[in-house]
């Protein structure tokens, strides 16, 4: 069973705070923080995020726990795709999000789900076609 008691808002300013000591590490997978704005505000948002890797690129996926509706995070990245950093360990990156291909979903869902087995149960629990989203750094 998952330990939320490090989960959202806290979970970004223990990762900070920390410089990725506390958070990146979660429950036997590894977490980065996502820096975007939101796409009605403008506001800065933070979201701690399971991720993998694809070459040079970032992997996280929109699964919001196989909901029917995409997550706001996802939302927000697609609204304004350029303006993101991830923060991995202590190192801040900017980088470009787009959202996976087939081809690409097809590449990395192992990856994905070696780090986070339950995105095979919220993907088959939803009609909704899960999206991986690339982060490329710039």
């Amino acid at each position: 069973m998952p330990d939320y008691s490090l989960f959202g808002d806290e979970h970004v300013r223990r990762y900070e705070e920390t410089g990725g000591q506390v958070g990146h590490d979660w429950n036997g997978t590894s977490c980065l923080i996502l820096h975007m704005r939101g796409r009605r505000t403008g506001t800065l948002r933070k979201t701690p995020l399971i991720y993998g890797r694809d070459g040079d690129s970032y992997v996280v996926v929109a699964s919001k726990g196989g909901a029917p509706e995409h997550p706001g995070w996802y939302e927000n990245l697609m609204a304004h795709p350029d303006d993101v950093e991830i923060q991995v360990w202590d190192e801040v990156i900017p980088v470009t999000a787009r959202t996976g291909t087939p081809e690409d979903k097809r590449r990395v869902w192992a990856t994905m789900t070696a780090q986070w087995p339950d995105y095979d149960k919220y993907q088959a629990g939803t009609d909704r076609d899960i999206p991986v989203v690339l982060l490329r750094p710039r």
